[in-house]
């Protein structure tokens, strides 16, 4: 029998290695693949972010258990990628072009994975027409833009219009970074803003749960 409280413990503590070897353990037991995303990874996962959110956990330790995540999700991404219907939904995310940092947008990331959602991450230095072509090409229920750069903020607004000007209007943009507010957010149309990766998967869940309706987070 799967140990998810133990799974949940290990990946707490960052342990990369036995979150996969007990990740592997629970698919060769035959535990079906959401179960062992909810129980195990996104269970561990969420006490993460409500500790990070409450700051009894820091950005170090934070970044431990989400590559733990990763290695865990590693093992479940091949299922997962032929029952695309396990996915809590499908987040595109990126810094925007002129902006090189992306630890933030990294956290986001990572979080949002463990949270169960297909992440595509499109790196650093992201011109809108990839941001565009990779919501297009993966479906996207949500675009995350991120900004650590008082200088490219601009470019957040550039892309949310460019994509209310598309095909792929009904796609929900968020942003975050440390420039960016909320009254900022409001001011560029954004339909979401995160102060920090825990919100950001809040925010998430809530957009995708309410698709048909706008709201600012």
């Amino acid at each position: 029998m799967v140990d998810y409280a133990y799974l949940n413990q290990m990946l707490y503590m960052g342990k990369g290695a036995e979150v996969k070897a007990l990740t592997e353990a629970a698919v060769a037991e035959g535990a079906p693949v959401h179960e062992i995303m909810e129980h195990g990874l996104m269970a561990g996962m969420a006490v993460v972010g409500e500790d990070f959110k409450n700051m009894t956990l820091y950005v170090p330790e934070v970044l431990c258990a989400a590559r733990a995540m990763k290695a865990g999700m590693g093992v479940l991404r091949p299922i997962l990628t032929a029952h695309t219907e396990d996915y809590a939904g499908t987040l595109v995310i990126g810094t925007v072009e002129g902006d090189l940092h992306d630890l933030g947008k990294n956290l986001v990331a990572m979080m949002a994975e463990g949270a169960g959602f297909k992440v595509i991450d499109l790196g650093m230095d992201t011109s809108y027409a990839r941001f565009l072509a990779a919501a297009e090409a993966h479906e996207a229920d949500v675009v995350g833009l991120s900004a650590l750069l008082t200088t490219t903020m601009p470019q957040m607004k550039g892309i949310i219009g460019a994509f209310r000007q598309s095909r792929l209007r009904q796609v929900k943009l968020i942003c975050g970074g440390a420039p960016v507010t909320q009254s900022f957010a409001e001011e560029i149309g954004a339909d979401g803003y995160a102060a920090n990766a825990a919100t950001a998967v809040e925010l998430l869940r809530a957009l995708v749960e309410r698709k048909g309706e706008r709201i600012r987070g």
